[in-house]
């Protein structure tokens, strides 16, 4: 799909804010740190279509850090799944866009999720079907840095290796920050491009996770990866895309907010302010 990667960004940003905003709560943060991510996703990299959101062998994205559903939803009306009034819904009675991703009430969500680690298995499972299948799709799959505290992101990292898932395409959220603190302090994940290779996967990692280029770079080097798994399925490593993100990206207030950007307060003034700071940017 022919766009603007970096206008389709600025899009999405803005819609994040605008339904935030209007609900006047939400996960902004770590909405706001994916949302490259999501644009390069959906816009050039991913064989879907919504006009066919069940299309046989699509491609596939588990976003198992769920808190961060606005910003998928943000990036699925931009996409023109629905309509983008639907935004102004989220999390009120009703609604099909939940605070956190939903399979039966969202169109275009494939796989629900809110509980860490558990969006991340579900991943691997659709990756493993689609091996089976043959059907030449890719699963996508966004875990965050926190949520990789849990030990089921391990114990699927481990089958996923095992059963040789080069259509596995995960992305860690490392924006270093989690609800109650930093990583580091929490619970340290690092050295974490060292844990993801010892569990049998290769592993990317992008300097600048909030940066579309390096972003593209970072999925031809995995699409390699997967031509290599297409080629000898029994030794198909999966990837794991270490992504170092800033939490808040893009709105230099909530930036500065540090962890504390997890789940916030956003009023409709401050999210009209942020949108003039995005489209300016």
């Amino acid at each position: 799909m022919n766009c603007d990667l970096k206008e389709k960004c600025k899009d999405i940003r803005c819609d994040i804010m605008t339904c935030i905003g209007h609900l006047g709560v939400g996960h902004i943060g770590g909405c706001l740190s994916i949302v490259e991510l999501l644009a390069v996703l959906y816009f050039q990299e991913m064989n879907i279509d919504p006009a066919q959101p069940k299309m046989p062998g699509r491609d596939r994205l588990v976003c198992s850090k769920g808190h961060a559903g606005p910003a998928v939803y943000a990036t699925l009306a931009n996409r023109g799944y629905f309509d983008k009034k639907e935004l102004l819904t989220l999390n009120q009675g009703g609604t099909n866009l939940p605070s956190h991703c939903d399979m039966n009430l969202t169109t275009g969500i494939d796989m629900t999720t809110g509980s860490l680690g558990q969006g991340f298995s579900c991943a691997v499972g659709v990756a493993l079907g689609s091996k089976l299948e043959d059907d030449g799709a890719t699963g996508y799959a966004i875990v965050g840095d926190g949520e990789s505290q849990e030990g089921q992101v391990w114990e699927a990292a481990m089958f996923a290796a095992s059963k040789g898932l080069g259509n596995l395409v995960g992305f860690t959220d490392y924006n270093k920050l989690q609800i109650d603190g930093t990583v580091a302090q929490v619970n340290d994940i690092a050295p974490l491009a060292d844990k993801w290779a010892a569990f049998g996967w290769n592993v990317i990692d992008v300097a600048d996770g909030n940066d579309v280029e390096q972003i593209l770079g970072a999925l031809e080097q995995a699409k390699a990866c997967k031509g290599k798994a297409k080629a000898n399925r029994a030794t198909g490593r999966p990837t794991m895309v270490i992504l170092n993100t800033l939490k808040g990206c893009g709105v230099k207030w909530i930036e500065e907010m540090g962890a504390g950007n997890h789940n916030t307060n956003v009023s409709e003034e401050q999210a009209k302010a942020a949108i003039a700071e995005i489209r300016e940017g």
